[in-house]
């Protein structure tokens, strides 16, 4: 599973930079004595990947397992906060353009595992309400256990485990009026396409330091780069 490639304190490129020429005609004071109501687009994404261990599934369930150790560390530069046992506020960046601007922040419960299958799911942070906007996280992983195909000759490792991962995102943004002053397809173009950018180096950054943490401390050769799968459906 991989935040985007910049510190969260550093600002994403924008959802709508190819607009903008449209809204600088437009005055600030005419736009916010606007009373109409404000529009709330959805931008949804499902994702497929793969990261490959070098252990037999109940090595790697049990690292799965104590999340408590891997997870805060893995999930760096990213911001995280435990919730009771199972669950984690995770603080994914700072994104915004033309004076939009949101840090969105949500809550993610780690299920335990169900005949090697782990599920994650979106929960509330306690004491926190998110301003403008809602993410929808629904993920799950599966432990599946072969021979080392693709591990090093001189590796000596016995038996591979594929972690296979699907994941849909749906997030809810409330437009400021001056954005839904840009044609609703751009708008929805826009921002489908960061959201998938933001996947993508999130879910790769994540994976690479899983697979570091896990095989380091079994003085386990690191998969190969070139092996890690990411996917969009």
């Amino acid at each position: 599973m991989q935040v985007p490639s910049s510190h969260p304190s550093k600002s994403a490129p924008g959802l709508f930079n190819q607009g903008a020429g449209l809204l600088q005609a437009q005055e600030m004071t005419q736009l916010d004595t606007d009373s109409s109501p404000l529009e709330t687009v959805q931008f949804q994404g499902n994702y497929i990947g793969q990261m490959e261990m070098y252990a037999d599934a109940a090595t790697v369930a049990e690292y799965l397992d104590a999340h408590q150790g891997w997870f805060g560390r893995c999930a760096r530069p990213m911001s995280v906060e435990p919730i009771g046992e199972n669950g984690y506020a995770l603080t994914v960046g700072r994104f915004g353009s033309l004076n939009l601007e949101i840090e969105p922040r949500i809550g993610l419960h780690l299920l335990p595992q169900d005949q090697g299958i782990y599920r994650i799911e979106t929960i509330p942070v306690p004491g926190f309400e998110p301003k403008g906007y809602e993410v929808d996280f629904q993920a799950s992983m599966t432990l599946c256990e072969n021979g080392p195909e693709n591990a090093p000759q001189d590796a000596q490792v016995e038996r591979a485990t594929h972690v296979e991962w699907d994941l849909t995102l749906c997030t809810l943004v409330q437009m400021p009026r001056f954005i839904q002053a840009l044609p609703h397809s751009l708008v929805k173009a826009s921002g489908d396409k960061l959201l998938n950018q933001i996947v993508r180096q999130v879910s790769r950054r994540l994976t690479k330091k899983v697979q570091e943490d896990f095989h380091n401390r079994l003085n386990l050769p690191v998969p190969s780069s070139a092996k890690k799968g990411f996917w969009q459906r």
